[in-house]
C-alpha cells in the first residue's frame, strides 16, 4: 500500500518516447495504482487468514516450527508460578499409568508436559477435514462419537476431558453389588441393619443440632467448628456423603448433596491443615463424584484442589503442614521439630492428587506428589526406615523418630494403595512399600512374652514398646499387600497381618468397656494395655475395625465378624448417648465419662467399615476400589476400558 502511495504521489516524468502523450502515461500509472492496491489488499487478506482467523492454529503449524507451538508447563515452582499456570489454557493430556519402575519418575513427568504428536495419517485426515476448531484447539467440551468410543485406539488412550461413562466401563463389578451387598445370612443382615440404624441416628442428631458445623457435640446439643479446616464448615457432611449413599439412606444423602451445592464455600481465608482438608474434603468429594456422577462434586473438588497447590511452594517441593486457603501462604506446625513437615501428612496426598489430575487432566497434581516421592527415594534412610520429621527447606531428616502409628502411619498405607490404585503398574510405589516393610520387620516388629505381635516405635535406635491405636490399621495394610509381595513371603505377610489384628483386638478385650485405648504398651509386665492415664481414652476411632474388615475379605474367617459385632455392642453401650455418639475418657471403667464429641471420622470410617464388614464382598469390591485413609473409596485407574459386551 505504501509503495502504491509513493507511486501516486511522485512527480510524473514526461515520456521521451515520440508519439506518446503525457496524458497517455498518466492513464497507465492509474491502472498500475489500482492493480497494486488490489494486490496489496489480497496479500493482507491472505496473511490475516493465516494468523488471525479461528482456524489459524492448523495453518500456523505448516509454516512455523514445532517448538513455537509447545504448551507452557509448570513444575513445582513458586506460588506465583502456580497461579500463572492456571491462567493459561492447557493443551496437554495426561497418561493414566503411573511410573512402572524406579528411575522412570523424571521421564514420566516430562512426558506429562506435552501432547504426544499425531501420526502422519491422522494429521493428514485432520487437516483435510472440516473440524479444525474442534480437533486442534483440543476443546475441553467436545463429545465423542459412537465410533470413537468403540475404536481400540480410543480405548487405549485418554481424552481431553474426563468421561464418567468411560470410568464406569473400567469397573469390573457394579460399585454397590448385585443387591447393595445384602448378605444371605439373616443374622449378618440383621447386624448390618443395626449399623445402618446407628448411622441414621448419628446423622439425624448432627442435622438437628449441628447442621453445617464440622462436628456434633451430643451432650450439649450444639456444633463444633475447630481449627483443623480453617473457615471450612460441614466436615461431617462431606465425610458422610459416601457412607449415606452406600447404605441407601437417600433422603439423608440428598440433604447432604444440597448443602454442598448451596452452602459449601471454598472462598475462605482460614488457616487449615493440608492433610485434614485433603483426606476429608478432597477425598470425600472425590468419592461422592465417582459413586454418583454428580457434577457438583467434581467442580467443587477441582476448585478446592487448586487452593492447596501453594503449600508446595518450598525449596524442596515438600509441602508445609498449614495453609491459608485464601492467601496461599503456608507454614509448618508450631510443635513440629525445627519447622518440619510430617511424614504422615506430606506422604498422604498421593491417592487424591492423582485423581485430581484424572478429573482435571492437569498434570500438576501428579507432578507435585511424584516430586515428594523422588526426594524420598534420593535421601538416605536410617536402617531403611523413614523418620517422621523432614525439613521442607533442606530436604533432610530432622529427628530419627519412626512410628507406624501417629506421625508416620498413612505414609506406608499410601505406598501400597498407590500401587493397587494404579492397577498394579506403579512399580516405584511397590518397591518403596516392600523395602519399607523389610526395614519395619527388622527393626520394629516385636513379640511380647505373652506371644502378642506388635509394632514398637523407634527413637534414634532405642525401641519404645508402645503401639498406638492409629497403628492398628497396619493389620489391614499388611493384609492387602500380601498377594503382591515375593511369592515365598505371601503367606508370611498374611500371617503377620492376622497377628497384628489379633493384638489390637486384645487391646479391646482387655478393657472394661471392650473398647481400645489410644495407646497400649508392652512393658512393666503389662501387655496390650494402657499404663498411662493420658492413653486411656477412646474417641470413636476406626483403625481396629478397619483391619477386621480387610481381614474378613481376605480370609472369610468368621472371628472377624464376631469381633466387629463386639465393637458394635460396646459402642452402643458406652458411647451412645441421647443425642448422638461420644468418645469416652477411660476405657478401663464402665462408669464412663464422655468427651462430648461425635467425630466426623466416626461417620466416615468406623460405621462404614462396620457396614462393609457385615456386607457381601461385592459392595465396593477391592478389585475396583481403594479406600483413602479417611475410608473414602477411590477407583482403581485402569488404562483401558472393559469391552462393551462385558456383563457384570
Amino acid at each position: 500500500v505504501l509503495l502504491s502511495m509513493n507511486l501516486a504521489c511522485a512527480p510524473r516524468r514526461v515520456s521521451p518516447l515520440p508519439g506518446v502523450s503525457a496524458s497517455g502515461m498518466g492513464l497507465r500509472l492509474s491502472q498500475k495504482f489500482v492493480f497494486l492496491l488490489f494486490l496489496s489488499a489480497l496479500v493482507t487478506l491472505c496473511f490475516g487468514a493465516l494468523f488471525f482467523l479461528p482456524d489459524s492454529v492448523r495453518l500456523k503449524r505448516i509454516f512455523l516450527s514445532k517448538t513455537e507451538t509447545q504448551p507452557v508447563t509448570v513444575g513445582s515452582g513458586s506460588e506465583n508460578d502456580v497461579r500463572e499456570h492456571f491462567k493459561k489454557p492447557k493443551e496437554q493430556d495426561h497418561p493414566r499409568g503411573m511410573t512402572s519402575a524406579k528411575g522412570e519418575s523424571s521421564t514420566r513427568l516430562k512426558s506429562l508436559r506435552r501432547k504426544p504428536p499425531l501420526p502422519p495419517l491422522a494429521t493428514e485426515e485432520r487437516l483435510s477435514g472440516g473440524r479444525a476448531q474442534e480437533d486442534l484447539t483440543l476443546s475441553r467440551t467436545r463429545t465423542e462419537s459412537a465410533s470413537e468410543k468403540a475404536s481400540a485406539a480410543d480405548r487405549g488412550s485418554d481424552s481431553d476431558t474426563f468421561s464418567y461413562a468411560r470410568f464406569q466401563r473400567c469397573l469390573l463389578k457394579p460399585p454397590l453389588g448385585r443387591d447393595h451387598g445384602k448378605p444371605s445370612d439373616p443374622r449378618t443382615d440383621e447386624r448390618r441393619e443395626k449399623v445402618k440404624e446407628m448411622m441414621k441416628f448419628a446423622w439425624d442428631n448432627y442435622k438437628l443440632y449441628a447442621w453445617g458445623k464440622n462436628e456434633l457435640r451430643p451432650l450439649t446439643k450444639n456444633g463444633h467448628i475447630g481449627n483443623m479446616f480453617g473457615e471450612f464448615s460441614g466436615a461431617s457432611i462431606i465425610d458422610s456423603l459416601d457412607t449415606l449413599y452406600i447404605m441407601g439412606l437417600m433422603d439423608e444423602y440428598n440433604d447432604a448433596k444440597e448443602w454442598v451445592k448451596t452452602s459449601l464455600d471454598l472462598n475462605s481465608n482460614g488457616e487449615a491443615s493440608l492433610f485434614e482438608v485433603n483426606i476429608r474434603y478432597v477425598g470425600g468429594l472425590l468419592a461422592a463424584y465417582y459413586l454418583t456422577g454428580e457434577e457438583v462434586f467434581r467442580s467443587k473438588v477441582l476448585e478446592l484442589g487448586e487452593k492447596l497447590l501453594p503449600a508446595f511452594s518450598t525449596p524442596t517441593g515438600i509441602p508445609r503442614g498449614v495453609i491459608n486457603l485464601g492467601s496461599g501462604t503456608s507454614w509448618s506446625w508450631g510443635w513440629a521439630s525445627a519447622g518440619s513437615s510430617i511424614l504422615a501428612e506430606f506422604g498422604t496426598l498421593h491417592l487424591e492428587f492423582v485423581h485430581l489430575t484424572e478429573l482435571s487432566k492437569n498434570p500438576i497434581y501428579t507432578e507435585k506428589v511424584m516430586n515428594i516421592r523422588k526426594l524420598l527415594n534420593k535421601i538416605e534412610k536410617p536402617h531403611g526406615l523413614y523418620p517422621n520429621f523432614l525439613s521442607p527447606v533442606s530436604g533432610n531428616w530432622v529427628q530419627h523418630h519412626v512410628s507406624i502409628g501417629g506421625l508416620g502411619d498413612s505414609f506406608y498405607e499410601y505406598l501400597i494403595k498407590s500401587f493397587l490404585m494404579s492397577d498394579k503398574t506403579d512399580g516405584d510405589a511397590k518397591k518403596m512399600y516392600y523395602e519399607a516393610m523389610e526395614a519395619i520387620e527388622a527393626n520394629l516388629v516385636q513379640k511380647s512374652p505373652g506371644g502378642l505381635t506388635y509394632m514398637a516405635e523407634w527413637r534414634g535406635g532405642i525401641l519404645d514398646h508402645k503401639m498406638g491405636h492409629l497403628a492398628c490399621f497396619s493389620g489391614g495394610m499388611i493384609g492387602i499387600g500380601a498377594d503382591d509381595g515375593a511369592p515365598e513371603k505371601r503367606q508370611h505377610y498374611l500371617d503377620l497381618a492376622a497377628e497384628i489384628t489379633h493384638t489390637c483386638h486384645e487391646s479391646y478385650s482387655r478393657s472394661a468397656t471392650k473398647l481400645g485405648p489410644e495407646a497400649f504398651r508392652f512393658d512393666d509386665g503389662g501387655e496390650a494395655t494402657a499404663t498411662r492415664l493420658n492413653d486411656r481414652y477412646y474417641i470413636l476411632r476406626p483403625e481396629v475395625i478397619e483391619s477386621y474388615m480387610y481381614m474378613w475379605r481376605l480370609t472369610h474367617d468368621p472371628k472377624y465378624r464376631e469381633w466387629g459385632w463386639e465393637a458394635v455392642q460396646a459402642l452402643e453401650q458406652h458411647c451412645r448417648v441421647e443425642f448422638g455418639f461420644s468418645g469416652i475418657r477411660d476405657v478401663y471403667t464402665t462408669a464412663v465419662s464422655h468427651d462430648n464429641m461425635q467425630q466426623s471420622f466416626f461417620l466416615s470410617e468406623t460405621l462404614k467399615y462396620l457396614y462393609l464388614l457385615f456386607s457381601d464382598d461385592d459392595l465396593l469390591p477391592l478389585e475396583d476400589w481403594v479406600f483413602n485413609t479417611e475410608a473414602h473409596p477411590l477407583p482403581v485407574i485402569r488404562k483401558s476400558w472393559i469391552p462393551e459386551d462385558y456383563i457384570w
